[in-house]
């Protein structure tokens, strides 16, 4: 499957989640958003789910639902989740079928080496399904509030 694209409808994704199973099609009718991480418990990792988070309210106002995804098991997740007081989903990903689809993995250098891992990626649904904003490289200061603002576009 080729990677989804900026103005192009998702296929039809389910995925086990914090919350019980994720599904595009049970989210007809309301944006969303889905954020990749690299990896839970991490320091980066960590100060975006918190900015999330400190936002949801304000997320939850313009009915827009947030998930973030990553490798993790759903255990791991759910202690993150715990620890952080997340109130919102974390998909598990193991077999990277969601990472390809939305071409996240990417060769990155850690301490000199190359490895294969999760380039921190945001992407805004709207309420037909369809992929209207990405943000790939995301620097993680500011990058919950932009995404809040986009989100807020679209409701208008």
């Amino acid at each position: 499957m080729n990677p989804i694209t900026t103005g192009h409808p998702l296929p039809a994704l389910s995925a086990p989640s914090t919350q019980g199973d994720f599904s595009t099609q049970a989210l007809r009718g309301k944006p969303f958003v889905l954020y990749f991480y690299p990896k839970d418990n991490t320091p980066g990792c960590t100060t975006e789910a918190q900015n999330f988070r400190d936002l949801h309210t304000q997320f939850q106002a313009i009915d827009c639902q947030i998930y973030g995804i990553s490798r993790d098991s759903l255990k791991s997740h759910d202690g993150f989740s715990d620890k952080q007081c997340l109130p919102f989903a974390l998909i598990s990903d193991p077999d990277e079928a969601l990472c390809e689809l939305f071409g996240v993995m990417k060769l990155k250098n850690m301490y000199g080496k190359q490895v294969r891992g999760i380039e921190r990626s945001t992407f805004l649904i709207d309420r037909q399904g369809v992929l209207v904003q990405e943000w790939r490289g995301v620097r993680v200061p500011g990058h919950a509030e932009e995404v809040l603002q986009a989100a807020r576009n679209l409701a208008a």
